[in-house]
């Protein structure tokens, strides 16, 4: 269900600007808030949330304002998101790369996190309604160059892929409550792929064949990358989470030449290595990092260990944490 992140009204009036600039932070991304409105009290804006997979969807009013984000902020904290964002009421005014939209109701427009950007709403009293989905842009299969020059401007929402992607997000708000899990789940991917196909259509270049495996492969990987501390990471898991079959989830890890097992076994192997290489925690034992990294038992870590690299952790840490020699660099390269 939609989740109320923060509603100025429970705040006093000198505490709201700064309580929604910290909230979508947060939520959303950094940016510089002005609320441009007269007095303290008649700043309003509320925020509620709803989780569809990898993908966030977010409805936001607020009296007027200004939203920048900087290249300062960016250099501090980038979330790499695509958003896209659906008016639903009031005006506001989008500039990103030198591209700029005045959206009205049922006007749609995207911008990009990693790409400084400015956004006025107003100047009507009531504020402004949108409707914002948020995910990865590592999840969107079209190229960034050809992305990149859409966002910032408006795009159709009144015919064709546009209309269909308005109604979904509006059906999305009305029907919330009546979601499951998977259904959630299910709908965030409908909602990237069909924002791909706007996307494909105004840019006029064709979907990569392929695309949709290609980026539910990303979002798996950055699924398992996040829990590779777990030593109960297993396929079932895996395909659980992303509500797909097993038999799918080794498909299309066998289509990237890769297999599930080996997939995380690598990042493990990887993460281990940087950390016994690290010269830092020389004074964290091996077998604690082994744990960090999904090898509870010592045992099962120097044999994993040994069995990628060729070493065991003591001897790769020693040798590649001993003084560089005049002649060498010392480096150490697994097999």
């Amino acid at each position: 269900m939609l989740t109320t992140v923060l509603d100025t009204a429970r705040l006093r009036p000198g505490e709201r600007t700064a309580a929604w600039a910290e909230v979508t932070g947060l939520a959303l991304v950094n940016t510089l808030i002005r609320f441009l409105v007269q007095e303290p009290d008649q700043v309003s804006a509320r925020i509620r949330t709803l989780a569809l997979g990898p993908v966030q969807l977010s409805v936001m009013s607020y009296t007027p304002l200004s939203s920048r984000r900087t290249a300062r902020l960016i250099r501090q904290s980038d979330p790499e998101q695509y958003q896209l964002g659906l008016t639903v009421a009031g005006h506001q005014r989008i500039e990103q790369a030198r591209s700029s939209a005045a959206l009205g109701p049922g006007e749609l427009v995207l911008y990009d996190s990693s790409r400084p950007f400015t956004a006025v709403s107003g100047p009507q009293p009531a504020g402004t309604r949108t409707v914002l989905l948020q995910f990865p842009r590592a999840l969107m299969p079209l190229p960034e160059a050809d992305v990149a020059p859409l966002c910032g401007t408006a795009l159709d929402s009144r015919s064709g892929v546009g209309r269909l992607l308005g109604l979904m997000l509006n059906g999305l708000v009305e029907t919330h409550g009546d979601l499951t899990p998977g259904d959630t789940a299910r709908l965030g991917n409908t909602a990237i792929d069909l924002t791909a196909a706007l996307l494909a259509h105004h840019s006029g270049r064709p979907l990569p064949d392929g695309s949709r495996q290609r980026a539910l492969f990303q979002q798996i990987g950055a699924f398992i990358a996040a829990r590779l501390h777990d030593p109960g990471l297993k396929p079932g898991t895996v395909a659980a989470a992303h509500f797909i079959s097993t038999r799918y989830l080794h498909r299309i890890f066998q289509q990237h030449g890769t297999t599930v097992g080996e997939f995380v076994r690598q990042q493990r192997i990887s993460r281990c290595r940087r950390d016994l290489a690290d010269p830092a925690q020389r004074t964290v034992p091996v077998a604690v990092i082994g744990a960090r990294w999904g090898y509870p038992a010592p045992s099962d870590f120097t044999r994993a260990f040994r069995t990628a690299v060729g070493l065991t952790p003591s001897e790769y840490r020693a040798i590649s944490q001993a003084p560089r020699s005049a002649g060498g660099r010392g480096e150490v390269r697994g097999r």
